[in-house]
Parts: C-alpha cells; structure tokens; sequence
C-alpha cells in the first residue's frame, strides 16, 4: 500500500515529521487540531512529502528522520524535495 513520509511547518519555524498511508485524511486531521503534537502549531503547513511502498518503509524513514534532531538537515530535504541517498545510506531514493 502507498504510504507517505511528511514534513509540516509553522510560522515560527518549527518541524513536524510523520508517516501515513493516507496524507490527505492526515493533513485534515493536523488542520482540525485531531492531532495532539501539532495543535500548537502557528498555521502549519505542508513542506515536504515523499512516497513509499509500504507503511512499514514510509515509519522506518520518519523514525530515522525524527533521530537527525538537526534542523539544518531537515531544511536541506525541505529545500531539495527529496531525501537523498547521501543522507541516508541505506535508502535508494
């Protein structure tokens, strides 16, 4: 099942990162304030997403994501609008 690794940000600057198979029901739910992590987020917003084959590949990727714990890197995926093999070895994208 496609499955989807998300990046949303704030007015302020702030990062969020999360996986989903379904990405529009997801980015609804962040909207309505659902989700408890982000509804104290200023306006968040959807900068970044990328496919997987799986949601199993898609939450292997965000956990790895969410242990970078250096913005810089994620503003560099944000920019490149992709994750690139160079920052995660293991990953052929």
């Amino acid at each position: 099942m496609e499955s989807f690794v998300y990046i949303l940000q704030d007015a302020g600057g702030r990062y969020y990162i999360g996986s989903t198979d379904n990405l529009r029901r997801r980015l609804n739910a962040h909207r309505a304030g659902y989700t408890q992590t982000t509804r104290n987020m200023n306006s968040p917003r959807l900068v970044f997403n990328q496919t997987f084959s799986s949601l199993k590949e898609a939450r292997s990727m965000e956990k790895w994501l969410k242990g970078l714990k250096r913005k810089d890197y994620i503003a560099k995926i944000v920019a490149d609008g992709r994750i690139r093999k160079k920052l995660h070895p293991s990953f052929n994208g």
